[in-house]
């Protein structure tokens, strides 16, 4: 039976809302380490003594004062959850109810008595969990009121694909079917018509290179260099590092259109790809994805071994691993396949330090969490599309209410992975705030999915998605090089 949706129903859910971003602000500012020495600067408790105009104190007072104000919004949540909210959210809610008091305990022993690291890293721990606490209840609540019957009694038991889109994707011989060209065509042709031509060949390669893929992953490597070497990063590292990124990413992307051309025919979103549309033949494209792999190896071996090492694996794992292996066969392809789009933060990393290190793994950590909230927006808009090409995404497999669910769990996933990222390195305000803001748009974008359940609403989160890493990326490099 359907759970009722009256109009009490999204009061309860902004409340929980509210007071996850609020918590969330919490956790970051106590992750953040400029911001937290601020908070600890007060070492009075409940008040704070000291000159209202000195930058640390106005930190700690308003830390203060917002964690009374988000006590507020989660005590309420759970007031007006008890009496509506199912058994599951109300457990949720008991959990953070009862760890609040326990939080702002170990936060007032930590300003007021110099604690140790391990207490100030409980403190933060404890806010972790009054997150993930509100994020389970706002994802089973919005599940209660905007899933199906059939999808929330039975998550386990998948869709069954019919016959029609069950099929396989392309191999990775020349197609029959590509169309001869005479040598005596292009001498008929005049001059401008030769041009275009060229031009419009021109054109194809580089759609090979799936370009629109280009900027997001160059970001992650730039994040993954910032965080290495910080305002003694040079110009060198960062052209060859960019520039074997680039050759690498077009590589992957050459080989995934071969692979993927006669799937990409069945699909409305992809039949236009050059490969699909003989644009280029099928031999051409392989030469040309050989070309672009060994010179993003020879670009990357400017830098170091390890860069070269790790640029290589990208190829492979996206190229065969993805897209042969994982897309066509498990519904989990977007979640493993996510490697492949964490990579660059390693390689970015590696091209500094020559070595695999902490940070560069978290950065890696929030890229891999991020995939499936960002992709599986996608997958939403584009269920009857993937459906005709037979892979086995997660709204085709299990239905558009798990998949929903799912988007918040990986969001959740990925804004604690951004926090952690703060904890282990010396990020500062710029981070934080960008985390929180866009982080809290990302949200409010996903819960509007659940409301709208349109293709609208799902490309508005999945924008949403590309917004928040963009520009915490842009965060990191900033407030590593210039703050």
């Amino acid at each position: 039976m359907l759970v009722s949706t009256e109009s009490h129903r999204p009061r309860f859910t902004t409340l929980l809302v509210a007071a996850l971003i609020g918590v969330y602000l919490l956790v970051v500012v106590g992750a953040t380490a400029a911001l937290s020495e601020a908070v600890r600067a007060c070492s009075t408790w409940p008040l704070c003594s000291g000159p209202i105009g000195d930058l640390q104190i106005t930190i700690a007072v308003g830390h203060r004062v917002a964690a009374l104000l988000v006590a507020v919004l989660v005590l309420g949540a759970a007031v007006v959850g008890w009496t509506e909210a199912s058994r599951r959210v109300r457990r949720t809610l008991v959990l953070a109810v009862v760890l609040y008091p326990v939080q702002v305990g170990i936060g007032a022993l930590v300003a007021t008595r110099n604690a140790p690291s391990n207490i100030a890293g409980f403190h933060l721990l404890t806010g972790a969990a009054i997150f993930v606490a509100l994020a389970l209840a706002l994802a089973w609540q919005l599940e209660d009121e905007t899933g199906d019957l059939e999808n929330r009694a039975d998550e386990e038991k998948p869709i069954t694909p019919t016959p029609e889109t069950a099929t396989t994707t392309g191999s990775a011989s020349p197609s029959a079917s590509e169309p001869d060209v005479s040598p005596t065509d292009f001498s008929r042709e005049s001059e401008s018509d030769l041009l275009s031509r060229v031009r419009a060949t021109t054109g194809a390669y580089f759609r090979l290179m799936k370009p629109r893929l280009m900027w997001l992953l160059c970001l992650v490597a730039s994040a993954g260099m910032a965080l290495a070497a910080g305002p003694s990063l040079s110009v060198e590292t960062i052209v060859y590092t960019l520039g074997g990124g680039v050759l690498s990413i077009g590589a992957s992307g050459t080989f995934n259109h071969v692979l993927e051309r006669d799937t990409d025919q069945r699909m409305a979103r992809t039949a236009d790809r050059p490969l699909a549309t003989h644009e280029v033949p099928v031999r051409n494209a392989l030469a040309f994805g050989v070309l672009l792999t060994l010179t993003s190896i020879a670009v990357f071996l400017q830098v170091n071994v390890l860069a070269a090492a790790l640029g290589f694996i990208a190829i492979v794992f996206y190229s065969v691993i993805y897209t042969l292996v994982l897309k066509p066969n498990t519904v989990q392809n977007t979640v493993i396949g996510g490697a492949a789009g964490a990579l660059p933060a390693l390689i970015g990393w590696a091209a500094v330090t020559g070595r695999i290190g902490v940070p560069g793994l978290a950065l890696a950590g929030i890229i891999f969490l991020w995939t499936p909230a960002h992709f599986y927006n996608l997958a939403l808009a584009y269920q009857e599309d993937y459906e005709r090409g037979g892979f086995p995404m997660l709204p085709v497999v299990y239905g558009e209410t798990v998949t929903r669910k799912h988007i918040i769990y990986y969001l959740i996933a990925t804004l604690l992975a951004a926090s952690a990222l703060s904890a282990l390195t010396t990020l500062g305000w710029l981070y934080a705030a960008t985390t929180v803001v866009l982080g809290a748009v990302f949200l409010l974008a996903v819960v509007r999915l659940h409301r709208e359940q349109t293709k609208r609403a799902a490309l508005r989160a999945f924008h949403a998605s590309n917004a928040y890493l963009g520009l915490v990326l842009i965060a990191v490099v900033v407030d590593m090089i210039a703050l």
